[in-house]
């Protein structure tokens, strides 16, 4: 991770808002993020969302989750997208 992305994911005061072109990074640094509040805080994969703009990238988003994780941690985050949570 270069330090704005290292920055983005050990951030955990707030929201972080991640505006990025295709290609940079974007859906590593969610992951890692995900991967560094569950290992590193302790905080419950159940109190995780994540929400994307289609059913490959949530797909996508929890195979990279798991291999950072335990698989039953990151199937226990809630990645879908936005119209299916909001459904």
């Amino acid at each position: 991770l270069n330090p704005h992305q290292r920055r983005a994911v050990e951030l955990v005061k707030g929201r972080v808002l991640i505006l990025a072109g295709a290609g940079s990074g974007k859906t590593r640094v969610l992951t890692l993020r995900m991967a560094y509040l569950i290992q590193e805080l302790g905080v419950s994969p159940k109190s995780i969302l994540g929400l994307t703009f289609t059913n490959k990238a949530a797909a996508e988003m929890r195979h990279r989750l798991s291999t950072f994780v335990d698989p039953k941690a990151a199937a226990q985050v809630t990645l879908c997208t936005f119209h299916s949570f909001c459904m």
